[in-house]
């Protein structure tokens, strides 16, 4: 393998607060160690178009504490094509861009691992996303954010949920993944939560609705997974249905969960997988996700990292369920 000198780095998929603070991590520590750094804005869109610009320290003063992404993100169709990735490479060879970080989800990841094997170059991932579904990590940069946001709207939906005594279905992001809704919902009190890994038929719904509603308790938090087909407004329309006695309303949170400042966990998680993914390059390491578990960095498989199922777990459900009488 020739000696990298420059590195490239981008943001894709979907945002997630802390992605910035990777930037930074990224930036700081590649120029540390004497690589050159290349900032690719718009994701694989921006290495396909060659939206390529030298990075310095200057580039990233005071993104820390910002969210989103300095360099914009976006999900590419033309890198998907064969065409459109080899444009890609030729972009990084006339770049001179000997590695690429990506910072970014499972479809992120999934695209740097084709591209590293079409090319056979070295990709190191970074697992920025808000769904905290990837393997080999504790945690993603920008999960306990949101996890934090959802719950600080839940808290202010509660007020208006016990002051008319209606129940609330509340539907938080995740894709296929319920660690946001199981979580969400322990931390803020709800008195269910349906995920995916946690199949709810009508009995289980009765069942929550008979916890949820009894004695002096007549009010009543559900946060569910969104679903295109078993999200909020379905569980919702059920109650109205099967249940017609309760006042039912429902809130989709959607993209605000995506924003707002970084917390100083998901900060600091952001800067130790950004150094790690330099402290790899500088090992020889290729084709691998940096991420923590038990507060030690690790080098997990880009192929391990998208394809094996992130465990969850179930003790969790039950939690919830003796927490919530």
């Amino acid at each position: 393998m020739a000696k990298i000198k420059t590195i490239g780095v981008l943001t894709s998929g979907g945002d997630a607060p802390g992605m910035n603070a990777a930037i930074r991590a990224v930036t700081r520590a590649g120029i540390s160690q004497g690589f050159k750094i290349k900032g690719i804005y718009r994701g694989f869109d921006g290495l396909v178009n060659n939206e390529i610009v030298d990075f310095t320290t200057e580039n990233v003063s005071g993104i820390i504490m910002s969210g989103g992404t300095i360099l914009k993100t976006a999900r590419s169709k033309e890198f998907m094509t064969e065409e459109g990735r080899k444009k890609a490479y030729d972009n990084m060879v006339a770049n001179d861009i000997g590695a690429l970080v990506v910072i970014g989800g499972n479809g992120s990841l999934t695209g740097a691992m084709k591209f590293a094997q079409e090319y056979d170059i070295c990709c190191i991932g970074l697992p920025g996303t808000i769904d905290n579904d990837l393997y080999g990590t504790d945690s993603t940069i920008g999960y306990d954010t949101t996890l934090n946001t959802i719950v600080e709207c839940v808290d202010r939906i509660r007020d208006t949920a016990q002051s008319h005594e209606r129940i609330f279905f509340i539907e938080v992001m995740g894709r296929d993944a319920g660690f946001l809704a199981q979580n969400s919902a322990i931390a803020a009190g709800a008195e269910a939560a349906i995920i995916p890994e946690d199949s709810t038929d009508v009995d289980q719904l009765a069942r929550f609705m008979e916890r949820g509603i009894r004695k002096s308790k007549k009010s009543c938090i559900v946060i569910v997974s969104e679903s295109p087909k078993c999200g909020a407004l379905y569980y919702a329309e059920r109650v109205k249905n099967e249940f017609p006695n309760y006042d039912v309303r429902v809130s989709i949170l959607g993209h605000l969960q995506r924003g707002g400042r970084p917390t100083a966990h998901d900060r600091i998680l952001a800067s130790r997988t950004g150094v790690g993914a330099i402290d790899a390059i500088m090992q020889g390491q290729r084709n691998v996700m940096i991420g923590v578990r038990n507060n030690e960095v690790v080098y997990v498989p880009l192929s391990e990292a998208i394809r094996s199922d992130k465990p969850f777990d179930k003790k969790l459900i039950t939690v919830l369920d003796e927490l919530s009488i």
